[in-house]
Order: structure tokens, then C-alpha cells, then sequence
């Protein structure tokens, strides 16, 4: 049986930070890190971290829709970003650390544009949610170290997650583990 597999892929600041959330989800079969939306072929970190390239830092999610829909991924998103904050990403600034949501199909765009204008009327922020939704182009993978950063980097990981700021928002705002 060859099940049909889907990708959601998401831009949420540093992308170390972006693949242990997700990471953890039955359904979800792989988070890769690497790098969308610029206008130079197959960038490297240090391409992409001159800001000239035009990519973002993102995740590209490989999940099984039988187990986990993209309606339960997209919360998730949410979750580990501030959605007002057009500079970037807690501690990381600069273009190829903002927040998008890229969709891969009309039925991605319309869930994305519904839990945006959700998220717009709850009432949880009071600036404007500037997270940007555009279509999916040519995802690149980062490089092997950055892989699964979190689980092969322990420590740097938690020390860098630790003092970007990103947990205390998280918990502040949205009041999840």
C-alpha cells in the first residue's frame, strides 16, 4: 500500500527551533531544515545568511494527512512564532529569519488564510499579524549539520534556544509546553 504523503513548509526565525515541534507529532514522518523563497539555486547557510539570496530559513514537513491534518499542523506553526514581529524572529533578525507560511495547494492556502484571520480575531495580539502566506517555490535542504540539530547538538541547541527568548514568548502567549 503506497500511502499518499503531503508537505506543509513553514518559516518561523532560526530553523533549529522549528523542527523539534513538529518533530514529536504521530503522522509527522520527517522535518527537514533548508531554505525557500530566494532567487539564487541550491543557497548555502552562508549564501543565505549574507540576506542577499532572498530565502528564508524554513522547514519543509513531510506528513501523513491520514494521521494528522494540515489543519492540526497549522496551530502548531502558530505556536512557536510571534506572528507580529516582520524583522524576523526573537533573537534572530534579518529577512531570512521571518515568519511565512508557504502552501503547496489552493486547500492549503485557504486553511492558512482562515487560521490567520482567526488568529487576527481572538484577540491574542493587539499589533497586526504580519506572517506573510506564499506559494511553496523550490525547497532547499540545508546543509547535514544543521539535520536534527536539536537532537545532535544538545546542548548548543538548548543553550541557544535558552537565550533567544522564543520559549518565554511561547509560554507567555500561548500557554503550551
Amino acid at each position: 500500500m503506497n500511502k499518499q504523503l503531503k508537505k506543509a513548509t513553514f518559516a518561523g526565525g532560526c530553523f533549529w527551533c522549528m523542527v523539534k515541534p513538529f518533530d514529536k507529532w504521530d503522522g509527522v514522518n520527517a522535518v527537514v531544515s533548508g531554505y525557500i523563497g530566494g532567487h539564487v539555486e541550491n543557497p548555502t547557510y552562508e549564501d543565505v545568511k549574507t540576506g542577499e539570496t532572498g530565502h528564508y530559513e524554513a522547514v519543509e514537513i513531510t506528513y501523513d494527512p491520514e494521521i494528522i491534518s494540515y489543519q492540526t499542523i497549522l496551530p502548531l506553526f502558530w505556536q512557536q512564532i510571534d506572528p507580529t514581529d516582520d524583522g524576523g524572529q526573537f533573537q534572530d533578525r534579518g529577512d531570512s529569519y521571518r515568519a511565512a507560511i508557504f502552501y503547496h495547494d489552493s486547500n492549503q492556502l485557504f486553511a492558512a488564510e482562515v487560521s490567520k484571520k482567526e488568529l487576527e480575531q481572538s484577540g491574542k495580539f493587539t499589533k497586526p499579524i504580519v506572517t506573510e502566506i506564499l506559494p511553496a517555490t523550490t525547497f532547499y535542504p540545508a546543509e547535514d549539520y544543521h539535520q536534527e540539530f536539536y537532537k545532535k547538538n544538545k546542548q548548543e541547541y538548548e543553550g541557544d534556544r535558552a537565550k533567544s527568548g522564543r520559549d518565554e514568548f511561547i509560554e507567555e502567549v500561548w500557554k503550551v509546553d
